[in-house]
């Protein structure tokens, strides 16, 4: 049953006792007797955990580092595309990445109309090379152009490589044609015999 404190004042149920000297001190020496203060460790839990992550950054810096660099085969068909944060003529000025956004654009468009077929093979093969070699040239030429800076002759050699690689593509266009138009009046001497 619950009681009010005032009706208790009123009919002084309530003592008032005091607390006998050093109460309070007696008490805590009791309670550090029971609970004895725990000491701290030298290193807690988040201290080992940062140098956890801090050892696993570095360990992850140290491999990567020293990791050996896959230089890509001579192999027409295989292409690598390696990640490195190099600069384009796009990031030079707007003007470049105008230009050099119509040269790949060019590219990609005269290689997506081309039609690969086993009788023209050998030819794929032979400009394949050589557009594989303008590319890493391409990549060197950017790499440098990262390196060193921009300069006339380093955005002059960009833009050749790509206008020599979409010639190549012309030539390899036109020499298609040919061989078609020469398949093409094979077929008919063949079929008018």
């Amino acid at each position: 049953m619950a009681q009010d404190l005032r009706e208790l004042f009123k009919n002084d149920k309530i003592t008032n006792e005091k607390m006998p000297k050093n109460h309070q001190e007696r008490f805590l020496d009791k309670l550090d007797a029971a609970l004895p203060e725990q000491k701290q460790s030298k290193f807690s839990w988040m201290q080992i955990a940062a140098s956890v992550v801090v050892l696993l950054g570095l360990s992850f810096g140290v491999f990567k580092y020293f990791q050996p660099v896959a230089l890509g085969d001579d192999n027409p068909e295989v292409v690598t595309n390696k990640a490195v944060d190099t600069k384009t003529l796009g990031d030079i000025s707007p003007g470049l990445k105008k230009v050099e956004d119509y040269y790949l654009a060019s590219i990609n468009l005269e290689l997506s109309k081309m039609e690969y077929t086993p009788e023209t093979k050998e030819l794929f093969d032979g400009y394949l090379i050589q557009l594989n070699a303008l590319d890493k040239e391409y990549q060197k030429l950017s790499l440098e152009l990262t390196e060193s800076g921009p300069s006339e002759l380093t955005v002059n050699a960009l833009i050749d490589n790509l206008k020599l690689r979409l010639n190549l593509l012309y030539r390899l266009r036109a020499q298609l044609q040919e061989f078609n138009t020469s398949d093409a009046l094979a077929d008919e001497v063949v079929q008018s015999i």
